[in-house]
């Protein structure tokens, strides 16, 4: 499967694509991954190209280890990470995995045209793998697939 058509997929079809700017506050960024109950944000500019992703963890490993940082004059360009991992469209679901996996991110903005069209997360991702395990072993067990298939 292609991430295209996960997104695409009805799950996902009006998963809205939530950004957040450089310069907005990390109270800001807080308050929006909270609202849409999301683990990460593109960070766009003011054309709405992708130029960093902000996580919850970019939050709490630099945010509270500055000293006297405070988070009301904190702004997302100071925590959150570059250069940033994409994924594309047409990337099949397994490269995505893998790239997740190698990088250690949970998170992987989808670019196209230089324009976030959605996010996916590594829990995404092993949900379509287990929904897929289960309709394997249904039609393993059944019993007129099952035969047709030994054949």
């Amino acid at each position: 499967m292609k991430i295209g058509e996960l997104l695409n997929s009805k799950d996902f079809k009006h998963r809205t694509v939530v950004t957040v700017e450089p310069n907005e506050t990390i109270l800001a960024a807080i308050q929006r991954l909270s609202e849409h109950d999301r683990g990460s944000l593109p960070v766009c500019n003011d054309k709405g190209e992708l130029v960093g992703i902000v996580s919850e963890r970019d939050i709490v490993r630099k945010a509270f280890t500055q000293p006297d940082a405070s988070m009301q004059k904190l702004r997302v360009k100071d925590v959150m990470s570059t250069p940033i991992i994409i994924g594309s469209p047409d990337d099949d679901l397994s490269y995505a995995i893998m790239v997740m996996k190698e990088r250690r991110i949970r998170h992987l903005p989808i670019v196209d045209n230089l324009n976030v069209i959605g996010m996916i997360s590594m829990r995404d991702l092993l949900g379509v793998q287990l929904e897929e395990c289960q309709t394997e072993i249904r039609l393993l067990s059944d019993p007129v697939y099952g035969k047709h298939r030994l054949i």
